[in-house]
């Protein structure tokens, strides 16, 4: 059993709680133990965020992510404005910033500096590895975590709708992008602090949501696709 798999992630699904479904599911067709079948993804979701997950399924696929875990990918994005988040999302401690309500004007401008090639710094409570450990336990043990500011590029950042204190945008950005800081920095700029609440995954390259199946909907025989 080889091929892509696309899957839309529901909320509370670890990526690697995906993987190991779809692993059993191949581990019991193919008669194998689950350890003894190879299954992977190209991109990573945060547990509260929903959308395509695009996994590998055999061998031959497993050994080519790379060649998908460094695809453009967009994403639908709803925040609140005037709290911000420790961890940049609705798991973490919210604290009140700010009641002031920006006009969508000021919002608009906002999200300006933010188009095109960037300098970002990725969240503390993120998978990146420091001396071997990922960033996420050193701050959950509560340590300091340094992250050094890194190029990523934002090819779309548009205002769909906003009612105060929710506004929600679509996002074209380079892998390695944070959407958690995006929207953190945006309301640091606007002086009323900002975190994510909603976060879907629409597209990895050219792979769309559209053609994801749904996790309870994965049966013995899975929609496997060929890797364009």
């Amino acid at each position: 059993m080889q091929g892509l798999l696309l899957v839309d992630k529901p909320t509370d699904w670890t990526s690697f709680d995906v993987v190991n479904y779809v692993r059993r599911i191949v581990a019991t067709t193919e008669g194998k133990k689950p350890k003894n079948c190879k299954v992977g993804h190209t991109g990573t979701l945060d547990p509260f965020a929903t959308g395509l997950l695009v996994l590998l399924v055999g061998k031959e696929y497993t050994r080519r992510a790379s060649e998908l875990s460094k695809l453009d990918k967009t994403y639908e994005v709803t925040l609140e404005l005037g709290k911000t988040s420790s961890t940049g999302d609705p798991e973490g401690e919210i604290s009140v910033v700010s009641d002031t309500i920006p006009t969508r004007e000021a919002l608009e401008q906002a999200l300006e500096p933010f188009r095109g090639p960037i300098m970002q710094t990725p969240p503390a409570y993120s998978a990146i590895k420091i001396d071997g450990q990922r960033a996420y336990k050193l701050a959950r043990e509560g340590k300091e975590v340094k992250i050094e500011p890194r190029p990523v590029t934002i090819n779309r950042l548009e205002l769909i709708e906003y009612t105060y204190p929710t506004v929600k945008l679509v996002a074209d950005v380079s892998s390695g992008t944070y959407i958690r800081t995006l929207v953190e920095d945006i309301g640091t700029l606007l002086q009323t602090g900002a975190y994510t609440i909603e976060l879907r995954r629409t597209s990895v390259g050219d792979y769309q949501i559209n053609n994801a199946t749904k996790v309870q909907e994965l049966g013995d025989n899975l929609p496997l696709i060929e890797m364009s």
